[in-house]
C-alpha cells in the first residue's frame, strides 16, 4: 500500500509574494528610467563636445535630478495612497463599532457572492469577525491588509536607489573610455542593460520576453539617436 503524500507544510503567503513582485517590478522600471534618461542626456552632450568634464557634469546633474525627482514623486504618490487607505480603515472601524450586525450581514453577503452557501458564509463571517473584524472587512471589502500598508519612505528610497543604479551605467560608460570609443561603448552597454530590464520586467509579469526586450531597446535607441542628433546640431552651430 502506497504511503500517503507528505503534508505540504510550506505557508502560502500570496500577499507577500505579490508585494515582493511589485517592489521588484518597480525597481526594474526605476533602473530602466535611470538608464534611458541619463543615456539620452550624456549621449546628447557627447554629440556637442568631447569634454570629459562636461560629460561628467551633465551626467551627474541628470543622475541627481532624476533620482531625487523619482524619490519625491514616489513618496508623494505612496503617501497619498496610504492616507486614502488609512481613511478607509477609519471609516470601517466606525461602522464596526456603530453597526456590528449590519457589518456582519455585509461580510456574509460578500462570502455568499463568492459562492458559499448562506450557512457557511454566515459561519465564516462570524468566525473571522471574532478573530479580527477589521482585518476581515479590510481584506474582503477594501482589498487592504491593515498590517501591510506601504511605507512611503521605503518606496522613495527604493526608487532613488533603482534610478541611481540604472543611471550609473551610461554615466561611467561615457566618461571612462577614451573619446574614440566612448560613444559606441555607451550605446552598446545601454542597449544591453535595456534588454536585461525588458527581459526581467516581462518575466516578473508573466509575459513573453522578446517583445518587451525589443520595445525597450527600440525606445532607448531612439532616445539616444534623437538627443545625439540634437547635440551634434548644436555643437556644429557653436552653441
Amino acid at each position: 500500500m502506497d504511503d500517503p503524500p507528505p503534508a505540504h507544510a510550506e505557508p502560502h503567503r500570496a500577499g507577500d509574494l505579490g508585494t515582493r513582485l511589485n517592489w521588484l517590478r518597480a525597481a526594474v522600471l526605476g533602473a530602466n528610467d535611470g538608464v534611458v534618461s541619463t543615456a539620452g542626456l550624456v549621449v546628447g552632450v557627447a554629440g556637442a563636445t568631447d569634454s570629459r568634464a562636461a560629460l561628467l557634469t551633465a551626467g551627474l546633474a541628470g543622475l541627481l535630478a532624476g533620482s531625487l525627482s523619482m524619490a519625491a514623486g514616489e513618496y508623494v504618490s505612496v503617501s497619498t495612497q496610504r492616507d486614502s487607505e488609512q481613511a478607509a480603515l477609519e471609516v470601517e472601524c466606525r461602522e464596526l463599532a456603530q453597526e456590528p450586525e449590519a457589518e456582519l450581514a455585509e461580510l456574509t453577503a460578500m462570502y455568499r457572492a463568492k459562492g458559499l452557501t448562506e450557512e457557511l458564509a454566515r459561519a465564516v463571517a462570524v468566525q473571522l469577525t471574532r478573530h479580527d473584524a477589521l482585518g476581515a472587512h479590510a481584506e474582503t471589502e477594501l482589498g487592504i491588509d491593515p498590517e501591510e500598508l506601504t511605507d512611503p519612505w521605503h518606496a522613495a528610497l527604493a526608487s532613488f536607489a533603482a534610478f541611481t543604479v540604472g543611471a550609473l551605467l551610461p554615466l561611467l560608460a561615457i566618461v571612462l573610455p577614451p573619446p574614440a570609443t566612448r560613444l559606441w561603448i555607451t550605446v552598446a552597454s545601454v542597449l544591453a542593460a535595456l534588454a536585461a530590464c525588458g527581459w526581467a520586467g516581462a518575466r516578473m509579469g508573466g509575459a513573453r520576453p522578446r517583445p518587451a526586450v525589443l520595445r525597450n531597446m527600440a525606445g532607448g535607441g531612439l532616445a539616444m539617436a534623437v538627443t545625439y542628433g540634437a547635440g551634434t546640431l548644436l555643437g556644429a552651430a557653436g552653441v
